[in-house]
């Protein structure tokens, strides 16, 4: 067995029977298996995955953690590479598959991941936020290039990605993390001198619309743990700049579509929204713990 795919999944009723059957219509050279772990679906998707031809696991819903849930993931796994998709995450093409695994044809490449491209009708914010991380320029990330990527050097998602096994043993995702493991394990592995592929032939469509409140606790946590793991660096804060004034000027242009006016100021506040908490998380060290905790979308300070 060449590649495993794993999928992680919790009440994806509406979402599984699109993804599973994306990843059956694969055209691969390699043999792969499916291993879905499921952490306490209660909405018809247990049946509905009984239905294909995956290995299913199930863990206690209390039993969920992003690291350690993928790093248990793994040791179910028969492949020498892992493919970690979300459950609502939908492969756009017939050969997303092929097209992560061609670049482990170089050995020094550690880890891949894909483009996710919005759900049909996403907002403003969400189609500039992910044209911006998940662009149509393949990029290559190793050591020697963290000053010119800025923030975007350790970025690394898990919604649409492949390890080597080989190196997901040595590293592992780091279970200290409550959230962002992605990001955790893409540190470990740049830092010890591996490369990252950023893949957008091996596109998936995903993404959510979130309200401005859970945008600015989201990102409050962002700041958190890329101020954990010292991210932010000089360079990252320059990029981070230069992006968001990027932005602006398109948001600008399109203040010439009337139909889109609302849509643009709503997307601009989400955008302050979003710098503000990742602001704010840089320097919680300087907040009440009983604010952080309140400010918190994923608990960092329970």
């Amino acid at each position: 067995m060449e590649i495993s795919i794993l999928v992680l999944v919790k009440n994806e009723g509406k979402n599984i029977d699109q993804c599973l059957g994306a990843i059956f219509q694969q055209v691969s050279r390699e043999s792969y298996e499916v291993i879905v772990v499921d952490s306490g679906s209660t909405d018809g998707t247990l049946e509905k995955l009984r239905a294909w031809p995956v290995r299913l696991v199930c863990i206690p819903p209390e039993e969920f953690h992003h690291a350690r849930t993928r790093n248990f993931a793994a040791t179910l796994a028969q492949g020498k590479y892992l493919i970690y998709l979300a459950g609502d995450a939908f492969p756009a093409t017939t050969g997303w598959l092929q097209a992560l695994v061609d670049n482990f044809q170089d050995p020094s490449v550690a880890a891949v991941f894909g483009r996710q491209l919005p759900k049909p009708g996403s907002k403003i914010e969400r189609r500039q936020a992910q044209a911006t991380m998940y662009g149509d320029q393949k990029t290559v990330k190793q050591p020697g290039r963290r000053d010119n990527l800025g923030y975007r050097y350790y970025h690394f998602s898990t919604v649409n990605c492949a390890i080597r096994k080989a190196v997901w043993e040595t590293t592992r995702f780091p279970e200290e993390l409550k959230v962002f493991e992605d990001v955790g394990i893409a540190k470990r592995i740049l830092d010890n001198g591996g490369s990252i592929v950023y893949e957008p032939a091996a596109p998936v469509v995903h993404s959510h619309d979130y309200p401005a409140s859970i945008l600015f606790r989201r990102y409050f946590d962002i700041g958190v743990i890329y101020q954990r793991l010292g991210i932010w660096d000089e360079g990252s804060r320059t990029t981070m700049r230069r992006d968001g004034w990027r932005l602006l000027r398109q948001k600008v242009s399109l203040l010439r579509r009337p139909q889109e006016s609302l849509q643009v100021a709503s997307s601009a506040f989400q955008d302050m929204i979003k710098f503000s908490g990742i602001v704010l998380g840089r320097n919680e060290h300087l907040l009440p713990l009983a604010l952080k905790k309140r400010l918190s979308a994923f608990r960092l300070f329970d």
